[in-house]
């Protein structure tokens, strides 16, 4: 009995001290052991009593579990956190590499041009000079008798003298042809090496990729610890706000020329579906119908119906006349009867892209902005990539496909930045990506990319919130 009493001391002291953090308050009974207990009370009061430690003793036991649980589930976090941590520190460095190298590979490829350079300034000195040797030579082979006799040279001294100028005349000859070998091989080292600055290139873009990628799961992990160490949410509440996030990014609306728009879960779907056909990423697919459906003002707003007769499609694209009168390299306007005809729509009134402001025609269709004769000559691909019979430039999947077959042509497969960038100028100007020219196109494959490096990122939250 007296065991019993001490105990319930202890657990008087435990409730008091800890604000009744590991007791419930039993239902309230005529006998309260705490006050009442004493060395006369009947059996089974003091069975009540017994009852009342066992009961303690077991809530003290779950809770102890459940707090276990916890550190285990804290301490497996905070390990994870500590690796990811480690291999965004080893990206950091392996960025950091790739830099020096690249511009190591700069110089190397300025010293190969001031080189180059050098070379064709000594080959187009000594074939000055050989020019002047020519020249004395033809002033010596026109010489006749008389001048030589009052020359005052021997015959002798005069066949030395053309001897000489032979001799020279090859040596720089043979001069000029070492140049230029050194000068040839020089420029196959300066290709060489402009083209392990593009790889450097590619590999350090990779790597800041998959950077990115580590420090979005260590953000999300820390999140985790952090719900972990203060339990304010339950686990099942912050799943359930992961798939509200997830649900509204994939019912954002996606922005489509010519068409309604779609939500950017279905055309993230189309994207992949076209990478698995493809090899190009989604990301990228989905940046260049980004970029088509936001360019200017005067686009996609041509031959509606209540349009201006300017705006038919009759004058817009070019037709036999614009051939014939060399204006335009080929008729658009029968392939584009062939399509809507094929479709059963109307040639009259659906949507088409006005021209440019400044020149050139209008005509491109749908997402995708293919001109009549191009879309053609890929909607068979198309059609058996989907498994369709007929498909259609103002469709959202059928468009998504062809801008990825597109961009598979132009060498954006693989995902290599350089390659995807050029294959974005390719698909705006049929040229890869050239700052100099004019009009330059580098501009497009810059912001195709920018845009691309924001949609992967969105593509990567929605991945880590599978």
């Amino acid at each position: 009995m007296r065991k019993i009493v001490h105990i319930f001391m202890i657990i008087a002291l435990i409730v008091t001290s800890t604000g009744g953090i590991f007791y419930n308050t039993p239902t309230v009974y005529a006998f309260n052991c705490l006050t009442d207990l004493t060395l006369s009370s009947s059996p089974e009061e003091r069975q009540q009593c017994q009852n009342e430690v066992n009961d303690i003793d077991k809530q003290i036991a779950e809770w102890t579990a459940e707090l276990n649980k916890q550190k285990q589930k804290t301490g497996s976090i905070t390990k994870d956190i500590s690796v990811l941590t480690a291999q965004i520190n080893k990206a950091k460095l392996e960025i950091q590499n790739r830099n020096l190298v690249i511009n190591k590979l700069t110089a190397e490829i300025g010293k190969r041009q001031d080189k180059i350079n050098n070379l064709g300034q000594k080959i187009s000195s000594t074939q000055d000079s050989i020019s002047d040797l020519l020249r004395k030579t033809r002033e010596i082979d026109n010489a006749n008798p008389i001048h030589l006799l009052l020359s005052g040279q021997t015959v002798s001294d005069f066949y030395h003298d053309l001897d000489s100028f032979s001799q020279i005349k090859n040596s720089l000859k043979e001069h000029v042809d070492v140049v230029k070998e050194v000068k040839s091989d020089t420029e196959v080292e300066k290709q060489t090496l402009q083209n392990n600055k593009a790889d450097q290139l590619d590999a350090k873009v990779e790597l800041e990729q998959q950077k990115k990628k580590v420090e979005l799961t260590e953000s999300q992990k820390k999140v985790l610890l952090k719900e972990s160490k203060t339990q304010e949410k339950t686990y099942e509440q912050i799943v359930a706000e992961k798939q509200k996030q997830k649900q509204a990014i994939l019912s954002k609306l996606f922005t489509l020329r010519d068409v309604k728009s779609i939500e950017f879960g279905d055309a993230l779907r189309y994207a992949k579906e076209a990478s698995v056909k493809t090899g190009v990423r989604p990301a990228m697919i989905l940046a260049i119908i980004t970029q088509e459906s936001s360019l200017g003002k005067n686009v996609g707003t041509c031959n509606r119906p209540n349009d201006p007769a300017s705006k038919n499609w009759k004058v817009i694209m070019p037709g036999p006349e614009a051939v014939a009168s060399g204006r335009a390299k080929s008729n658009w306007q029968d392939d584009y009867l062939q399509i809507v005809g094929e479709l059963g729509l109307s040639p009259e009134g659906t949507p088409l892209s006005c021209p440019i402001a400044g020149g050139g025609w209008g005509g491109a269709m749908g997402p995708s902005q293919f001109i009549p004769p191009t879309w053609n000559g890929y909607k068979a691909r198309i059609a058996v990539a989907l498994g369709k019979g007929a498909v259609s430039p103002w469709n959202a999947e059928d468009a998504i496909m062809a801008t990825a077959l597109y961009l598979q042509d132009r060498g954006a497969a693989g995902g290599a930045y350089s390659s995807e960038r050029n294959a974005a100028c390719k698909y705006y100007s049929g040229s890869a990506c050239q700052s100099g020219r004019k009009p330059p196109n580098a501009f497009y494959g810059d912001s195709v990319m920018a845009i691309a490096k924001k949609t992967q990122a969105t593509i990567d939250q929605l991945q880590t919130l599978e």
